[in-house]
């Protein structure tokens, strides 16, 4: 079951966390299909194993894409989203690895109520850990997003 929560629900400061999904071959294989990004570091073991990360490092691009499946999985913007509206500052702070069991942190960090009485801006910071509490990704997206009673 989702609870949309809508403009007026957030503050400043709060934070919520999705649970953790493991990244696997398939992920790595499929994305690697579906972007076209055959490059030796993602799809080429022997190449890897050469590099100071001796494995493939997982796209960093796959980890925004999940990112933003783990903000859908909280259940918090189904109903209330209106549009992304931006991706902003996205660090790739440490690799991801085939493996690696990430999840999702996103931290309110700004609220627009601008002049619409449809719609306010949300600020979002997403903070994308591994299994070891290492921040692998980081960055902001603002949310257009739905005030509560809107039709």
């Amino acid at each position: 079951m989702t609870t949309s929560l809508y403009f007026e629900d957030f503050s400043v400061g709060q934070s919520f966390e999705s649970g953790g999904r493991t990244i696997t071959e398939a992920d790595l294989t499929f994305f690697s299909m579906l972007s076209g990004d055959w490059n030796p570091i993602h799809a080429d073991a022997e190449f890897a194993r050469a590099t100071r990360y001796q494995q493939r490092v997982v796209h960093g691009t796959l980890g925004i894409a999940v990112a933003t499946g783990m903000l859908h999985q909280l259940g918090i913007f189904h109903d209330s989203a209106v549009a992304m509206m931006s991706l902003n500052e996205w660090k790739f702070v440490a690799p991801l690895f085939v493996g690696d069991t990430i999840r999702l942190r996103l931290e309110i960090t700004a609220l627009d109520a601008g002049s619409s009485q449809r719609v306010g801006k949300l600020g979002r910071r997403f903070v994308l850990l591994n299994q070891n509490d290492v921040i692998v990704q980081d960055g902001h997206s603002d949310l257009l997003i739905r005030k509560r009673g809107a039709a």
